[in-house]
């Protein structure tokens, strides 16, 4: 790491066993990114259930280029078993974040909104009107929600763009729902 690790314990007395455990998952970290600025550990005892016991809390404030992963991990009777899921949840973080820059996170199409311009019912099919006046074909089997035979003219829909041969269509065609007033 570019910035010493700080391990700061409250309720509980510093100990060398746990520092050590925390050292070595900090460490460990660096396998998944190589630029961690800084790391910071919290170990915490809370006496909240006089039936349970010690109840320990770990929390990880990691600092990154261009962000920051908190992990709270809390109410584990075994700190070392605290230590190990908060640390786990910061490796997910890490890999999900390296993941989505380099381009492996699947992006979602982007949906459009429009309203039905002009619907045929015997032929199955019908064409919906963008804001910006395009118009697009859009079929029985493109209609998601509700079925196509309630569908009518004026009606506001979600879609998605689809290329095909004869240019663009409207596919997972879905009713808008109308927001309470």
């Amino acid at each position: 790491m570019q910035l010493p690790l700080q391990i700061t314990f409250h309720g509980i007395d510093r100990s060398l066993a746990i520092e050590t455990a925390i050292r070595e998952k900090a460490a460990k970290l660096e396998q998944f990114h190589h630029r961690i600025m800084s790391c910071a550990v919290v170990v915490e005892v809370q006496n909240r259930h006089k039936h349970k016991g010690k109840e320990f809390v770990v929390r990880v404030d990691l600092k990154v280029p261009g962000g920051e992963i908190i992990v709270n991990h809390d109410r584990h009777e075994d700190v070392y078993v605290a230590l190990r899921d908060a640390f786990a949840a910061v490796r997910r973080q890490l890999e999900d974040g390296l993941r989505r820059r380099r381009g492996d996170v699947k992006a979602h199409e982007p949906e459009f909104t429009g309203r039905v311009a002009r619907i045929f019912p015997e032929d199955g099919c019908g064409f919906i009107e963008t804001p910006d006046g395009r118009e697009l074909y859009f079929a029985r089997e493109n209609v998601v929600a509700p079925p196509f035979e309630q569908l009518a003219v004026g009606t506001e829909v979600h879609f998605l763009e689809e290329a095909v041969a004869e240019g663009l269509h409207a596919k997972r065609v879905s009713a808008r729902k109308r927001q309470p007033s």
